[in-house]
């Protein structure tokens, strides 16, 4: 069996499972949200603030932006090793993509954790 190094040590199945259940994270918040807004008549900023500021929305906000970054790594990683072949061109984007990525986290563990 040969080992990738830029796999970070996942299978097929791993990713495919993976995939799936963040997928249905990302479904799950978007129906928390459609919810919300759908029994709520006026949407105003405190009534928005308040609804971001329950620890359920904080926590299920960033369950659904680690769901978001996990399959956009995966999607990245399996466009990255599908078509650019050349093994430092593939490492350096990958390390963009993850540098990205963990911007994001931060950024958005700040804004909804934030004061």
């Amino acid at each position: 069996m040969v080992s990738n190094a830029s796999a970070l040590g996942r299978t097929g199945i791993q990713d495919w499972l993976l995939l799936r259940a963040s997928a249905i994270v990302i479904v799950l918040y978007v129906l928390y949200l459609i919810g919300f807004v759908a029994i709520t008549s006026d949407i105003t900023y405190e009534v928005w603030s308040g609804f971001f500021s329950s620890s359920l929305t904080k926590v299920f906000t960033i369950l659904a932006l680690i769901s978001i970054l996990v399959h956009a790594w995966i999607g990245m990683w399996q466009v990255l090793t599908d078509y650019v072949k050349p093994l430092a061109l593939r490492l350096v984007l990958q390390l963009v993509i993850i540098v990205a990525l963990l911007a994001y986290l931060i950024y958005g563990t700040i804004v909804v954790w934030g004061a």
